[in-house]
């Protein structure tokens, strides 16, 4: 068998990377957003309303207990069907759709998002009570005790475990293949399709996400001596 990966990194590259910037755009901004979404349902699951924590639990174990790649279809097929219908239902015709990049960025603010707040919600339990009792001390309110004493240092000890959340992230964007996204596994599946460079065009991609996810694994780790240090 006689392979051709120089033609194949010639002719595939330019793609890729385009690929590449579909990729970083949408991690970054499902990241930002997963960061959001998971603050908001730690910060949900400490409070002292029980339908608020019962509701906040049931929704986090039905994310987590479904597939990403499911979800991303439900956010890209069924999602606008019901607003649709919703919609109709109420007299009025719409005709709402949403691009595959937006489902995707959807889809990981909300999967990522479940996850990454049960290790805020622990880093804020594993904060010396002490601290929220100084500052209610110093007259500080519960609400300003919390964002100014308990989440900075509950983040700044979550930030290797969202270090390996990012990496996870870049590699789960292949599944926005699935949806239409043309990131670097559907470019790389039509190119080899077309060319039948198979094993040049898979081996390149593989490559490719290396060259992304080790810079991004060692950078998490050298912020997390950087805090360590900081402490």
């Amino acid at each position: 068998m006689e392979f051709h990966f120089a033609k194949a990194f010639k002719t595939l590259g330019p793609s890729l990377l385009d690929g590449i910037g579909i990729v970083v755009f949408i991690t970054l901004i499902g990241f930002l957003c997963s960061l959001i979404v998971a603050l908001l349902l730690a910060i949900g699951r400490l409070s002292k309303k029980k339908p608020v924590t019962v509701t906040l639990s049931l929704f986090i174990e039905l994310i987590r207990g479904t597939p990403l790649l499911v979800q991303f279809f439900y956010i890209y097929y069924v999602v606008p069907m019901l607003i649709n219908g919703i919609a109709l239902s109420f007299g009025h015709q719409t005709n709402v759709r949403l691009s595959a990049v937006t489902c995707g960025i959807i889809g990981f603010a909300i999967n990522y998002g479940c996850y990454m707040s049960e290790v805020i919600r622990a880093a804020i339990l594993s904060i010396d009570p002490g601290q929220r009792e100084a500052g209610l001390a110093l007259g500080f309110s519960e609400k300003q005790v919390m964002f100014r004493f308990i989440i900075p240092p509950a983040l700044r000890n979550s930030v290797p475990v969202f270090g390996n959340y990012l990496v996870m992230m870049i590699k789960d964007t292949s599944l926005l293949a699935m949806i239409t996204v043309e990131e670097l596994l559907l470019r790389t599946k039509t190119y080899a399709s077309q060319t039948f460079l198979t094993v040049e065009a898979f081996t390149i991609l593989a490559l490719v996400y290396l060259v992304i996810s080790i810079p991004l694994s060692q950078l998490s780790k050298v912020v997390e001596r950087k805090l360590k240090q900081g402490r």
